[in-house]
């Protein structure tokens, strides 16, 4: 069986080379993300032209998320080499200083002193550091250092998001999406979502006419608003690394689990991300830990599983995006199909508040996956031009191929993120018998299915349809 679960592989230093990206590609990157929080907007946006020459030469429908940096509060640089901050070491944090050391850190927010109080524990970066809070007088804030270690570059200082006064989007967040949007970027994802507010003040069209927005689930406010934060968003990002530090690590398995059943029932795809691989980094070889934490993120129904530094930054980002596709494709193998349908079936009936559109959809792509299953059909073919078909069966699970047809090049695109689809241009909106026929011909001539086989096709009918209305069996010519 082909690997179902997608891969996102962030670039950077060590992978936006063109030959570094096609070799990505040619091993298993789906999306390719574009980190912002780090370098110029010039810089992204070669990086954004590299990837979309990269993949027009290639002759893939590769997406492009951009990832917008939000209202995370970063440490003054320590400069490209590593610095240890020793545990017990006094630290004085002043607001607005560029530049950070072993004594004195930078913080680029300047609200700082009003929103943190004494006895405040704030993590560095990942977490491995933490400093406390002693005192805060009128321009500095002394504090100690708890837990020492390495850091370097910018790292983030997590202030927990029911104190932080900035708002997101926020208005750097959108100059740079405004210029992303000029050039028809695909996704973006949209950092420190707290609720579906944030998602509408982003203000881009909807899919697929703008990008499809991919809300980051990291703070306590979104874990409170997750269902209206799914219903306004086009997918969900569980960032592990700071809904870890709000709510507590030992809460983390238990919320990947929630969060990725609930985006998955509403028919969005999921992405989990954060430290999948970390030692990748510097390892040829993940740890056995990490291996088993990405098997079990696909096991729970993740969409797509997504590696940050270890493909910006690492020693061998082709590897790690291989390795990567290895792990997933054994996993996708154990997967349990016919359970997890028979689950989502259950929500979905139990969901309530749905348009009859989403009815009508739920009961077709629901159909559509029992027929496929019982009559052990060769693959589902969904046809759709903003996309809504394909993930809506696509939540399903289904053990079968799962091809995607559309006459719109960016939900194409889009769809790279959702799970076991493997997408194909439809030469224009297809309204009819005759056209779907067509392209049973089309998904043959690919290779994706074999004469004489059984296809279910499913499709909105006529052009004012906003729900999938017919489902198409039919023998492969």
């Amino acid at each position: 069986m082909p690997r179902r679960t997608k891969i996102v592989a962030t670039i950077g230093p060590a992978s936006d080379s063109p030959d570094v990206l096609r070799r990505l590609i040619e091993v298993g990157a789906d999306v390719i993300r574009i980190g912002l929080a780090h370098g110029t907007l010039d810089d992204a946006m070669a990086r954004y032209r590299t990837v979309r020459a990269v993949s027009e030469e290639l002759g893939r429908h590769i997406g492009v998320l951009i990832d917008l940096p939000g209202p995370k509060v970063r440490l003054g640089s320590f400069g490209d080499s590593p610095t240890i901050l020793d545990t017990g070491a006094p630290l004085t944090l002043i607001p607005g200083r560029d530049t950070s050391d072993t004594s004195v850190l930078g913080v680029d927010y300047h609200n700082l002193l009003k929103d943190i109080h004494p006895g405040d524990h704030l993590p560095v970066g990942d977490g491995s550091v933490v400093i406390q809070v002693e005192s805060v007088d009128g321009d500095a804030a002394k504090a100690t250092v708890l837990y020492g270690g390495p850091v370097q570059g910018r790292p983030g200082l997590h202030i927990s998001s029911d104190r932080l006064s900035l708002s997101t989007p926020t208005p750097t967040d959108l100059h740079l999406l405004d210029a992303f949007v000029d050039e028809g970027v695909d996704m973006v994802a949209l950092s420190f979502v707290r609720s579906a507010h944030d998602i509408r003040r982003i203000g881009t069209e909807p899919h697929p006419r703008g990008p499809l927005v991919v809300a980051k689930i990291e703070t306590r406010a979104a874990v409170e608003n997750l269902q209206g934060i799914i219903e306004a968003s086009g997918a969900i990002m569980i960032a592990r690394g700071d809904l870890g530090t709000e709510l507590g690590i030992e809460e983390l398995p238990h919320l990947q689990k929630q969060i990725t059943r609930d985006c998955i029932s509403g028919g969005k795809p999921v992405i989990t991300a954060t430290q999948m691989f970390e030692s990748m980094i510097t390892s040829p070889t993940p740890t056995r830990a990490e291996v088993s934490d990405v098997a079990n993120a696909i096991f729970d129904g993740t969409s797509a599983v997504m590696l940050s530094a270890e493909s910006a930054v690492g020693i061998d980002p082709v590897n790690a995006v291989a390795t990567m596709s290895r792990v997933a494709e054994r996993a996708d193998q154990e997967f349990d199909y016919d359970a997890w349908a028979r689950r989502i079936r259950h929500l979905r009936r139990s969901a309530v508040g749905n348009s009859s559109e989403d009815k009508l959809t739920d009961a077709m792509t629901a159909a559509a996956w029992r027929a496929a299953t019982e009559m052990g059909v060769a693959a589902i073919i969904c046809i759709s031009d903003s996309g809504l078909t394909v993930r809506s069966t696509a939540r399903f699970r289904p053990a079968m191929p799962l091809i995607g047809f559309s006459p719109d090049d960016r939900t194409l695109r889009q769809l790279s993120l959702s799970w076991g689809t493997t997408t194909l241009r439809a030469p224009r909106h297809v309204d009819t018998i005759a056209l779907m026929d067509d392209l049973i011909v089309q998904a043959r001539d690919a290779g994706l299915v074999r004469p004489g086989q059984t296809v279910a096709v499913l499709a909105g009918a006529g052009s004012r349809s906003r729900s999938t209305d017919v489902l198409h069996l039919a023998r492969v010519p």
